[in-house]
Parts: structure tokens; C-alpha cells; sequence
């Protein structure tokens, strides 16, 4: 073998081994900085590779470099917009963006699923099957939990759950109990094992921040659907009568278990430029930012907003990504 060759080729190595950084997967730290903050059109998720920010808006899909400038968007995401108008938190994974998908009015989820969109096009590829016996009846936020393969979803209207199901069957896996609840969550993101959950509990009226939570996930057996009954709901916090003024017994599939998980506060996000409603987050896995989506500047009743805070200068909701460094 000809020496020059041997060492060009060993150079070239050396060369792409120094310049090109292998992508890490996301960490979480313990302390964080605010680095900047970049005005967004999305109001929903943020989802991260190496290259972009993904942002969703309650109908859109954005695609962000990560100075904050438009590169892509698809303003038609939706497969069945008479039944879907809704977008959650997102997440992306191995070039595909994975959204939960519903209709949502006013404080309650209908027609959930997980639809996946190419990250490359936004456009849509293919939908994940949605259990309702699991009891979910919202869906606000989704995960992927890399380590597990499983995609997770969050509630808004009814956060004491979690539901997770099999990324590569779709099937219904299982549920974690929230203990103690978060208080209408947002948005979740995996790491380390362990889920960030946001929570819109402050009280933006009085300036009371919002809060990040975290909760360990390493351990979540398979549960799955099994034959079995339960009360049926009315609605998601009332349970249903008969005639008689007893409760309706319905016969069937069912969540088969759960596993309890203990919540712990993570972060309280007081260095918001305003309180208002937390949404998304996600963890850079280039350096391990920790990013946070926020609006500001509306009135929210029931998860929809009501018109700008004029009285404060406000012309529209402000939505805004918050970047920060991971310190240890």
C-alpha cells in the first residue's frame, strides 16, 4: 500500500473527526442561564435536531435555523381538517416530526392522534393509532423516549396521566400516574430517563410564574389494554347515571395498569419577560440548551385566547422560544 496514501487518508480522518462533532443525545443539567430569546410565529411546541428548530403553531408547522429565521412552513398540516385543528407540543426523531394531533374547544380534546411528518418537508407521512380506553381525553404535549422506544402524550384537561404506546408497533403501552399532578400541563420532553413536564399553573393575571416538573420514567412496564369494565364518564371529571341514579358500567377493553411516578419541581420560569402560558420544550442535542416556549400579551380562558391585553399595550399574543445554557 502506497505511505502518502495511508497518511492522506489517516489526515482525512483526523480532519473530519476534529471538525465535524458527533450529535449527542440530550442531557439535562441542574442549573441553567438564559442565553436569548427569539420571537416565534408558533404558539404550541418546539422540537430540535442539529440543524433547525421546529415550532408548531395551533394549525402550522414551522421550520426554523436556529437564528430564529423561517425556512420552511406548512400551513395545511392536517390529513382531516374536519376533524383536526389542533396541534400540541412536538418532538423530532431520526428525521421525522411526531405531533399530537386533535380537535380541541374549549378545556377538552376530541379525535386524538399521533401523526408524523417528514422534518425534511413538514409534510405528513403516517398516523399512530390513538387508544381512548387508556382514558386519555386530551392530548396537549408529545415525546419520544429514545432510550425505550415509546412516544409518550400528554393531558392538558386531566395531567394526572401520561400515556405512552410503542414507536415501532404504535400499540398502547402504558400509563404514569402523576404524583403529584401538574396543573394543566403543556409539554413534555425526555432525557436522561427522566420527562420535563410544563405545567400552565402560575396565574399570568397576578404575575405568578409557570413551572417546569420532571419525573423518572427509566422504569415503565407494559401494561397494555385488557378485558375488563369501568364507569363511564360524562365527562372527564363527572361520571354518568341511569335512570335509577346509579353509575353506567361499561364492559370491555380497559387500561390494563399503571405505574406511579413521582413528580418533583424542576424549574420555576421567572425570568419570563411576562407570565403567561408555558407551552413546549426541548433539549438542543448539539449543546444541550434547554429551550422553552412561552406566550404572552392574551387573556387565556379555557386553553383559547380571548383577545390581547390592550390595557398593557398588547396589539396580539407574543410567542417567544427562551434559550438557555445548560451551567452543570
Amino acid at each position: 500500500m502506497n505511505f502518502c496514501k495511508c497518511v492522506a487518508g489517516a489526515l482525512t480522518v483526523l480532519l473530519t473527526t476534529a471538525f465535524v462533532a458527533p450529535l449527542r443525545a440530550q442531557h439535562l443539567g441542574h442549573n441553567y442561564r438564559l442565553k436569548k430569546v427569539i420571537p416565534v410565529e408558533g404558539r404550541q411546541g418546539i422540537a430540535i435536531d442539529s440543524n433547525y428548530y421546529y415550532v408548531s403553531d395551533t394549525k402550522v408547522l414551522y421550520k426554523y435555523d436556529k437564528e430564529g429565521r423561517i425556512v420552511a412552513r406548512n400551513d395545511r398540516p392536517f390529513m382531516h381538517p374536519e376533524i383536526a385543528n389542533h396541534f400540541g407540543d412536538i418532538d423530532v426523531y431520526d428525521g421525522e416530526i411526531y405531533c399530537g394531533i386533535e380537535r380541541f374547544e374549549y378545556g377538552r380534546g376530541y379525535n386524538i392522534a399521533i401523526s408524523v411528518y417528514d422534518a425534511a418537508t413538514l409534510q405528513w407521512k403516517r398516523d399512530l393509532p390513538w387508544a381512548p380506553e387508556s382514558g386519555q381525553v386530551e392530548v396537549s404535549g408529545l415525546a419520544v423516549d429514545r432510550d425505550r422506544n415509546l412516544v409518550w402524550m400528554s393531558d392538558w384537561v386531566d395531567s394526572r396521566y401520561v400515556y405512552a404506546y410503542d414507536l415501532a408497533t404504535g400499540r398502547y403501552h402504558s400509563k404514569m400516574q402523576c404524583r403529584p399532578a401538574p396543573y394543566w400541563c403543556q409539554g413534555i420532553f425526555i432525557a436522561d430517563g427522566k420527562m420535563l413536564l410544563t405545567a400552565d399553573d402560575g396565574e399570568a393575571q397576578y404575575g405568578i410564574p409557570d413551572n417546569i416538573y420532571v419525573a423518572d420514567v427509566s422504569d415503565v412496564p407494559y401494561t397494555g389494554l385488557v378485558d375488563g369494565e369501568e364507569v363511564v364518564k360524562e365527562t372527564p371529571f363527572s361520571v354518568k347515571l341511569d335512570k335509577d341514579g346509579k353509575p353506567v358500567i361499561r364492559r370491555g377493553r380497559v387500561a390494563g395498569g399503571a405505574k406511579a411516578g413521582r413528580v418533583e419541581l424542576f424549574r420555576e420560569m421567572n425570568d419570563f419577560r411576562r407570565a403567561g402560558e408555558i407551552e413546549g420544550l426541548s433539549i438542543d442535542p448539539v449543546n444541550d440548551d434547554l429551550v422553552v416556549l412561552n406566550n404572552r400579551g392574551t387573556r387565556i380562558v379555557l386553553g383559547m385566547s380571548q383577545g390581547p391585553l390592550t390595557d398593557e399595550g398588547y396589539t396580539g399574543e407574543v410567542h417567544e422560544l427562551y434559550i438557555y445554557e445548560k451551567i452543570d
